[in-house]
């Protein structure tokens, strides 16, 4: 523990970190800990070390490692963790802890802390649904897939194991694959894509053709469920990025009934050109 606290003065490098949120949990541990998402980088920190009692309970201790995560200093938060972990070790701990080393941007210490969580419970979902991230951020997509499917074998009703899944897919240009998952996804939560975008994933971690064909797929469900206003959004997108495939808008059938809305055609009509 020592060697966390020293040096806490320190400056990390910018990128873009999904606390699955993740995504959404976007991870899966949000959805135990009602944490939310940050898609921003880590500040510098800049108060000295906090030090924690020895004497509270292991429950005091994460509810206060909680409150250090929450103003953003992991390594404090960690700390307390860990002390916490010694009075009582739980899955959920060693999550909370590579959830923290995950937004210091240490994948490798993350990965270890959810090794940690899986060994201790073998049933838990989200250890593997957070392994399977540390992967997906290495583009190892198909060790990534490994993991969430053992994610969705334990919870077969989770949108997020889903929707990361389908994202690894993408990643590997399986397209059809990653339509069939991110379907599932919208099925379980039609909310999944707004919710996902809010942390900038397909923005900072994909090319200008790959953000093009994920706005096009995600505005084909849209438009398939009625929700015209969003698919009208991620049309605008796909464009922005420049699709090339942008006439099939014309003859994919899920987007009949949208090819009737006026401000469909006053979209086609204008043709957003790509921004470089």
């Amino acid at each position: 523990m020592a060697d966390l606290r020293s040096a806490r003065f320190i400056v990390l490098n910018s990128g873009l970190i999904l606390v699955l949120a993740v995504l959404l949990s976007l991870t899966a541990v949000a959805q135990q800990t009602k944490w939310t998402a940050e898609a921003t980088s880590p500040p510098t920190q800049m108060t000295p070390p906090a030090v924690p009692d020895g004497s509270a309970s292991a429950a005091t201790l994460e509810e206060q490692g909680d409150e250090l995560r929450a103003q953003k200093r992991y390594l404090d938060s960690i700390d307390y963790y860990n002390v916490a972990m010694k009075k009582q070790p739980s899955s959920l701990l060693w999550n909370k802890i590579g959830m923290a080393y995950l937004l210091l941007q240490r994948p490798d210490q993350a990965a270890k802390a959810f090794d940690r969580a899986i060994k201790l419970d073998k049933q838990d979902p989200a250890s593997y649904n957070n392994r399977g991230y540390v992967e997906q951020m290495k583009k190892k997509y198909d060790k990534a897939i490994v993991y969430y499917r053992k994610a969705i074998v334990l919870r077969s009703d989770d949108a997020v194991f889903y929707y990361n899944m389908a994202s690894c897919y993408f990643g590997k240009h399986d397209y059809p694959e990653a339509a069939k998952d991110y379907h599932q996804a919208f099925a379980l939560d039609p909310n999944i894509f707004v919710r996902a975008s809010k942390t900038g994933v397909m923005a900072q971690a994909t090319s200008p053709d790959d953000r093009a064909a994920f706005s096009f797929l995600v505005a084909k469900m849209y438009a398939q469920a009625g929700d015209f206003d969003h698919s009208l959004e991620y049309l605008r997108k796909a464009m922005e990025d420049g699709y090339k495939h942008i006439n099939d808008v014309y003859s994919d059938k899920e987007f009949a009934t949208l090819r009737t809305d006026k401000r469909f055609e006053a979209l086609m009509a204008q043709r957003p050109q790509p921004i470089p």
